[in-house]
């Protein structure tokens, strides 16, 4: 599964882009995502992934979490977005 690390400056629109990206090659991707602006682009990119996916046929689905990751020798919580892809219903 591939894992994509969102900051508060990730633009949403080429955030989504890899996210659209990564799932035509897999059935899921994590979307990281440390502090409160960039949890707000992750979801926002989020979003917008939809929307190009849905003009696919496809539709998608996120199961949030929490994660931790060690930055400088500090371990630092943050977020973590499971998106799945799947058909999209009728």
């Amino acid at each position: 599964m591939e894992i994509l690390k969102v900051s508060s400056s990730s633009n949403p629109n080429k955030v989504a882009g890899a996210i659209a990206g990564a799932l035509s090659k897999a059935d899921r991707v994590e979307i990281q995502a440390i502090g409160a602006g960039a949890v707000n682009q992750a979801v926002k990119a989020i979003a917008v992934a939809r929307r190009f996916l849905n003009e696919n046929g496809k539709d998608i689905y996120m199961v949030p979490g929490f994660m931790e990751a060690k930055i400088e020798n500090e371990t630092r919580t943050g977020i973590s977005f499971k998106v799945f892809v799947t058909p999209k219903q009728s």
